[in-house]
């Protein structure tokens, strides 16, 4: 019997709906929930950026402004640019589009985002607080992980999951919130030796590793939960210029193994994107919160 296929569209809408109610709240109080973005790199790729998050903040009464910078930016202008953001009081969010040209220190750059407006967790400061169980605003991509989960009724505690991809923004966050649900977690990458004896033994399967079609119905253990947050673009066939986007996990075969699966696109993606917005008006909510680290 072919897997679940979880609908990120019909979740997104929901956390989304939420939010939009969260704003108006805070808009009668006097609170406006405002979302500033730093992009380094080609002007007409801003643009796109602009119209495509400042349209997903407009439906939500979220307002949106996009700093762009060039692509020749130094290290001492990006940091300044979003240190500056970080002290703007009418700033209550601050997303730093990724990735960087090449030579600038990126985890310098997030480190500059004031930890009360990294709507997307990516501070070293939150990263680290994870560690605790207790960062100010959460790693987003984990988040929407985690929000699949509930959804779908997951029970975390005892399960034995697989993270595939130990990235920063991602696979190590993912495996660090799995530990503390009190899963048995294993840690998996590209380089693992063996992966398929690893993953056949997954009741939850993370697949996070960057890489188009890593995992095969092979890897699958029957029944299991899959997750794909792998974004990738191959062409469309060989030789072609277009692209299309796929995930980690060989959708069609792996479909027929899994209990669960969700797809690419239209999966993990437009989770994220929701939470990511949620992020945004709690940051601007806690703005009356007293602080409880330093920075």
């Amino acid at each position: 019997m072919s897997a679940a296929v979880f609908d990120g569209n019909t979740l997104a809408a929901t956390i989304k709906a939420q939010t939009a109610e969260r704003v108006r709240a805070l808009n009668d109080v006097g609170m406006n929930v405002r979302l500033d973005a730093v992009l380094v790199g080609d002007p007409s790729a801003g643009a796109i950026f602009a119209q495509s998050q400042e349209k997903r903040c407009r439906e939500l009464g979220i307002t949106y402004h996009l700093h762009a910078l060039p692509s020749d930016a130094a290290q001492q202008d990006i940091c300044g640019s979003i240190r500056r953001l970080s002290d703007n009081a009418d700033v209550t969010g601050i997303l730093l589009n990724l990735p960087l040209p090449d030579g600038i220190d990126t985890p310098a750059a997030k480190y500059c985002i004031d930890p009360y407006k990294d709507i997307e967790g990516v501070n070293p400061v939150n990263i680290g607080m994870l560690f605790y169980d207790c960062p100010i605003m959460a790693p987003c991509t984990a988040t929407a992980v985690l929000e699949i989960l509930r959804h779908i009724g997951c029970t975390v505690r005892g399960l034995h999951a697989v993270v595939v991809g130990m990235g920063t923004v991602t696979g190590r966050p993912m495996a660090l919130n799995l530990m503390q649900q009190d899963a048995t977690v294993t840690a998996c990458n590209v380089y693992t030796k063996n992966l398929i004896e690893h993953t056949r033994r997954a009741d939850l399967l993370i697949a996070a590793a960057g890489v188009p079609g890593l995992i095969s119905a092979e890897h699958v253990k029957p029944g299991a939960i899959v997750i794909d947050v792998g974004i990738n673009r191959v062409p469309v066939g060989p030789g072609s210029v277009r692209t299309r986007i796929v995930g980690d996990v060989r959708f069609d075969e792996v479909r027929e193994v899994a209990g669960v699966i969700t797809p690419v696109p239209g999966g993990v993606g437009p989770v994220t994107v929701a939470v990511v917005l949620r992020a945004a008006t709690e940051a601007a909510a806690r703005r009356r919160d007293p602080r409880r680290i330093p920075g």
